[in-house]
This record gives structure tokens, sequence and C-alpha cells, in this order.
């Protein structure tokens, strides 16, 4: 497990800026959500801090990401294997639609140059139960991916994020698209899998950032409005924006 600190960070859409000098910090064995109105760059600083915000053609960063306090965004850092160590589960479900469910859990994996069969299953085995979904599948490893329900399919790629044992995991609203009952079997897995990984979590749902995270951190035009303990931030805010969002007033 590894901490993530974020150090005046901004980041570009070609000449937009969308993200302004954020700081903040994800600690090992904590739940840290990132909360904001639509458009105010959450989903852009959860991808920069595994080095996907620079997959856009045209953008780009500022400022320095440390993990385990070596700056991801050195030119000597390969961003392939920070991405590996640090794993990200997006907002839709997106198994490969042509693999099997086994196929699925060990892809990245296979990606990485792990060959052996037998080490793939052991390690198809370990994420998958990882993640809440080997009892469901396991008398049906060969069958499609896609043939799973909707959070049946987001728990295989949260499994497939896991198989390549990351230190950190990212979940970039892992629920927003799933059922109140697949919603809560998420929300339940984060809180297990904290125990043996740093989570960012980005919500757009106050209520589901209240349940499962110990941080919390409120972005406002890109800005950092305000970054602390989950329960003081819903609780007593530093700041009236803060709790005009919180309750609802605007956002």
């Amino acid at each position: 497990m590894r901490r993530v600190e974020v150090s005046d960070l901004s980041a570009w859409f070609g000449a937009k800026r969308v993200l302004h000098g954020v700081n903040m910090v994800a600690e090992p064995q904590k739940v840290t959500a990132i909360i904001g109105p639509s458009g105010c760059g959450k989903s852009t600083l959860i991808r920069c801090l595994n080095r996907m915000h620079e997959e856009v053609r045209g953008a780009r960063v500022e400022g320095k990401v440390l993990f385990d306090g070596i700056d991801i965004y050195s030119p000597d850092v390969d961003p392939v294997e920070i991405r590996r160590r640090i794993g990200m589960v997006f907002q839709r479900a997106n198994p490969f639609p042509t693999m099997s469910i086994l196929e699925n859990a060990v892809a990245g994996l296979k990606l990485v140059g792990r060959k052996s069969r037998a080490e793939l299953l052991e390690r198809a085995e370990r994420a998958l139960t990882a993640a809440g979904l080997w009892d469901e599948v396991k008398d049906r490893l060969h069958e499609p991916g896609a043939r799973l329900s909707g959070g049946q399919q987001q728990r295989l790629c949260i499994a497939r994020a896991l198989a390549v044992e990351p230190e950190v995991l990212l979940m970039d609203e892992p629920a927003s698209a799933l059922d109140p009952a697949s919603t809560l079997r998420i929300e339940e897995l984060i809180q297990e899998l904290k125990d043996q990984y740093t989570v960012v979590i980005v919500t757009h749902n106050m209520q589901q950032a209240a349940r499962v995270s110990d941080w919390t951190l409120f972005l406002l035009y890109g800005e950092v409005v305000e970054f602390g303990p989950t329960s003081k931030l819903f609780t007593r805010p530093d700041d009236q924006r803060t709790e005009d969002y919180v309750t609802g007033r605007f956002g």
C-alpha cells in the first residue's frame, strides 16, 4: 500500500485549464472521495493520478503527483508501470465483449507478459474473490463476460484491475450506472478493499461519499474548496460553499 500526494497540480485540455493548483493526499487503508458538481474536474483529477490524463490529445499537467515519494511525472518514470501499480476502474463497466469471464479477469496480466496458465488461473481466482464475484461465476468462467449483470460486470472490471496487483485503486463513479442493490454491493466491496489498498473514488452521490469514505475533497470549477475528514466535511465544513453543496442547496 502506498501514499499518494498531489502538490500544486494543474491540468489542461489544449488551452482550457480544468484544474487549478490542486493539493490532496490519499492515505493507505483509507478511502478518499472526490466530490463536486458535473464539469468541476473530478474525473480529470483522478486520471492525473495514474497518468491517464496525458492519453488525451492536447492534454498536459503541471505540478507533482508523489507516489511513495516519487513524482510519477518525472521523465525517468515509466507510465505503463505507474498504471499497473495505480489501477483504474471506470464509470461504466467495460468488460471485453469477445472474452470469457476468465479471460477478462486476466487480460491485464497477459499484457504485462504473464503467460503460465496455472499462474493465470490462480491470480484470476484471487482477484475474482477479492472483487466478491468468485462464488457467483466459478462454474461459468468460460462464458462471455458480457453475459453478466451490470453489477457483476463492474465487479469483473474491478477484478481485472486487482489481478495485476496494484497498490492504489482509483474508481471513477463505479456505481453510477448500477441499480441500488448492485450499488450497495460495490460500496461494501470498497470497504473490504481499503484494508489492502489505497482507494480514491469519484462520486456525484453525497450519501455514497458519506458512507464509504474516510477523507473527502470538494472541487468547484477545478479548484479545491475544502479537503478533510469526511465526518467533519459533511457536518462541520469550514467553507459555506461546502455546506451549500453537501446539503443540496446547489450542484
